[in-house]
């Protein structure tokens, strides 16, 4: 299969893409808001090769302080993952080497997903698995819209 240039003029996926759903499938078909209604996130690859993202569920609640206490730091590690690395792509397989994340367990991992671009809409779908919050199994997938860049 034949590897994503990473040039600017070829590369469909450079740039920021900002999160509009982020679904688990279920087997029954049902579609399960994993982060919530409206997750606010941002995945984001460039032409050096490198990438990042971050997700957050909706309606995180703010911590009293500054300096959240032990239950809302819980609270907000369990709602929302972060990770970056490099990535590559072939045909609709795409792979983020993590170099640093949210969750140590992720650091040093290759993450395959599959993805469909489809205009100014990117959806990326993970294998199936269990997901460790509600323990139920089936892939993830999470659709992303193309940020536009900023008029001067």
């Amino acid at each position: 299969m034949k590897k994503v240039a990473i040039v600017a003029d070829e590369n469909l996926l450079l740039g920021t893409w900002k999160l509009k759903s982020f679904v688990q499938v279920l087997e029954t078909g049902e579609h399960y808001n994993v982060y919530g209604e409206r997750p606010d996130g941002y995945i984001s690859y460039s032409a050096d090769g490198r990438m990042y993202a971050i997700v957050t569920s909706d309606g995180r609640p703010t911590p009293r302080d500054e300096n959240p206490a032990d239950d809302e730091l819980i609270n907000l590690h369990k709602t929302m993952f972060a990770y970056a690395g490099t990535y590559t792509a072939q045909g609709d397989k795409l792979i983020h080497r993590v170099d640093i994340s949210w969750n140590q367990s992720f650091t040093g991992t290759e993450q395959v997903r599959h993805y469909r671009l489809d205009g100014n809409v990117l959806t990326i779908t993970t294998a199936p698995n269990t997901f460790t919050i509600e323990g139920r199994e089936g892939p993830l997938v999470a659709v992303w819209e193309k940020v536009k860049a900023p008029t001067r």
